[in-house]
């Protein structure tokens, strides 16, 4: 049996990635010092630092810190997906597939202003007194609760759209 999705139609999709200036930034640092110590030691033959590491281990850290670690935070991104069938959210690369949530177990979407620091201890999937969250950048987001009494906070670039775009596909559906 094939899926058809043309009456599962996409209402909303947003994705978001780490691309704060100061991330790049530190991001960019981190990299070519990494780079700059692997080629001072393992090219030139020239130890880097005062209590250098063995070639084995400088060309672990230049793996490691010089290519896997930079293509992974390059490759974060948060995508929301709202279809008439409900809300669908991945955060890869730590969800590798989409989280599924029915309209029928939202029973409320409130736009919100938070600070993620003190709310919730930083950006990613954190948790809060408030529970979850889901957030890369920004201080704006879509609170929803749920029937079972959980909520989750979706930082969004675009909320009020997000709300929206959750209310159009619970009216469809009759909630």
């Amino acid at each position: 049996m094939t899926y058809d999705d043309s009456a599962d139609s996409v209402i909303f999709r947003e994705v978001q990635k780490f691309r704060q200036i100061w991330l790049l930034a530190l991001l960019l640092v981190t990299t070519g010092l990494t780079w700059y110590g692997a080629i001072e030691q393992l090219v030139y033959g020239r130890p880097f630092g005062s209590n250098p590491a063995s070639d084995e281990g400088m060309l672990a850290i230049l793996i490691g810190m010089g290519i896997i670690f930079p293509i992974f935070m390059l490759s974060i991104r948060l995508v929301f997906v709202v279809r008439n069938s409900g809300l669908y959210l991945k955060f890869f690369p730590f969800h590798l597939s989409f989280k599924h949530f029915p309209f029928s177990d939202i029973i409320s979407a409130e736009v919100v202003r938070y600070r993620p620091l003190r709310d919730y201890g930083g950006w990613g999937i954190r948790y809060g007194r408030n529970g979850k969250a889901y957030n890369i950048s920004g201080n704006k987001g879509l609170m929803l609760e749920f029937r079972n009494g959980k909520r989750l906070l979706l930082g969004s670039q675009e909320p009020d759209v997000l709300k929206m775009s959750i209310e159009q596909g619970r009216n469809r559906e009759g909630y």
